[in-house]
């Protein structure tokens, strides 16, 4: 593993063409004494995942018990989990403008200290609305948390290794899945449901203690509000946000009802819920940890190649639902395709120009859209009388209508440069010349330069 004191200087950040904003860590805040290494830095930022990941999916297992403790019905009670849903897709976008002027240090700190408090008051709620407001409060950082901790990761890497450290991040969330949510739920049944999100706001300043000691230190944003919001003038910011939004919504539509599946049609006991669900998980980490090395090398192919795993994977899932090995098996897969996530994390790096921040964390606004999108749509194929197992064809069809958009952004992949004035143009002029006249790409890349020393 490469270490963090080689990475941290912006002079070989752009040496190793790097795709960072303006406000990316600078020169003059290196620090004299030695840094720590790299895996402590992704380890850091991934236990902020791990929390955001074991309150985001661990609240819908604890439904039925602070349905009951708050004297509420299940369907009431899960506005709570679309007021967590609602606060993602709204703070991702809101705190990415405005904080665009702080260091992302400082953002991180202060975004999982908002994270700790949420969680800490849905633990005391009092009531119901006390919990929405709660929850909706701890929703907020979760969008733009997972938008700076992947900027800052790949910040501290040559370029050919982005996707990987991206999705290593990304294993936080994707571990909660294993170990995390059954570890709430059982703290649950045992002690109670508000035990859980304390645990979950424990985690969350575990997380701002890790980045306080060991995240890089940089300097105050560059950028500002108007800058930010100019990633929306981007065609394949767009076209890369709906890969997710809709591709990523297959995934959902089987993931939402799988508990109900198993019951109703694999004919398993409740006791093996919780194994076909760690085998999912399992299947997310696998393939946040190996599927981004393929990234690195063709990212938006194998974003494509994953679309079309995942909407064959969906499309067996009804032959299969009946076979629990089978099953298992088809589990694992349809989880290896969380890794989409990690790979357009990055394209958006490579798309965003100056608004590197607003399109990162529109990444998960976009993912939380399709985690809407897609238990909606199966819902109506099972209300329609399609069965439970009619989840998997409406989620390769989603998978099929992202390949779609793919098409149209890998056909938008061409030479001509985006509008932006960001390193990610900067590493786009200076591939070129790598790649059509090798001899002159020194010269070529010392030109640029020389105006600004």
């Amino acid at each position: 593993m490469a270490t963090f004191a080689g990475l941290v200087p912006i002079a070989a950040i752009h040496a190793g063409h790097m795709t960072t904003s303006p406000h990316a860590t600078s020169p003059k805040t290196k620090s004299a004494s030695a840094p720590p290494h790299l895996a402590i830095v992704l380890f850091s930022l991934a236990m902020g995942g791990f929390a955001i990941g074991t309150t985001e999916f661990a609240s819908m297992s604890l439904l039925p018990f602070f349905a009951a403790d708050l004297h509420i019905d299940e369907p009431t009670a899960g506005h709570a989990i679309s007021a967590y849903a609602l606060g993602v897709v709204l703070g991702a976008p809101l705190i990415a403008v405005l904080g665009a002027k702080f260091a992302r240090r400082t953002q991180l700190l202060a975004l999982m200290t908002v994270f700790a408090l949420g969680n800490a008051l849905t633990a005391l709620a009092p009531g119901f609305g006390s919990m929405v407001a709660a929850r909706f409060l701890s929703g907020l950082p979760h969008g733009a948390y997972f938008g700076i901790a992947a900027l800052v990761a790949a910040s501290l890497v040559p370029q050919h290794r982005r996707s990987q450290v991206v999705g290593q991040v990304m294993l936080g969330l994707t571990v909660a899945t294993i170990i995390g949510v059954p570890l709430a739920n059982l703290i649950g049944q045992t002690v109670g449901w508000r035990a859980s999100f304390g645990l979950v706001s424990v985690l969350a300043l575990l997380t701002v203690l890790l980045c306080a000691l060991f995240a890089p230190r940089d300097q105050a944003g560059r950028s500002d509000p108007l800058r930010e919001l100019g990633a929306l003038k981007s065609r394949r910011v767009w076209t890369t946000l709906a890969i997710s939004a809709i591709g990523f919504g297959g995934m959902f539509a089987v993931y939402t009802y799988l508990a109900t599946t198993l019951i109703e049609i694999t004919k398993v006991s409740t006791e093996v819920i919780p194994f076909f669900l760690a085998i999912f998980g399992i299947g997310a980490t696998l393939g946040n940890l190996f599927v981004p090395r393929f990234a690195d090398r063709a990212l938006m192919p194998t974003a494509g190649g994953i679309l079309v795993f995942a909407a064959v994977a969906l499309l067996v899932f009804p032959l299969v639902a009946g076979n629990p090995w089978l099953l298992a098996i088809d589990i694992f897969a349809i989880g290896a395709s969380v890794a989409l996530g990690a790979i357009l994390q990055t394209r958006l790096m490579d798309v965003a120009g100056d608004a590197q921040a607003l399109a990162a964390a529109l990444n998960h606004s976009a993912f939380n859209t399709a985690n809407a999108l897609g238990p909606f749509l199966g819902g109506l194929a099972i209300r329609q009388g399609w069965g439970w197992t009619s989840t998997g064809p409406v989620g390769a069809a989603l998978a099929v209508l992202g390949f779609l958009i793919w098409i149209v952004a890998y056909r938008d992949s061409g030479p001509a440069p985006v509008e932006q004035t960001s390193g990610s143009d900067e590493a786009a002029r200076e591939t070129a010349p790598l790649k059509q006249a090798p001899p002159l790409a020194p010269r070529e890349r010392s030109r640029p330069k020389e105006p600004v020393a």
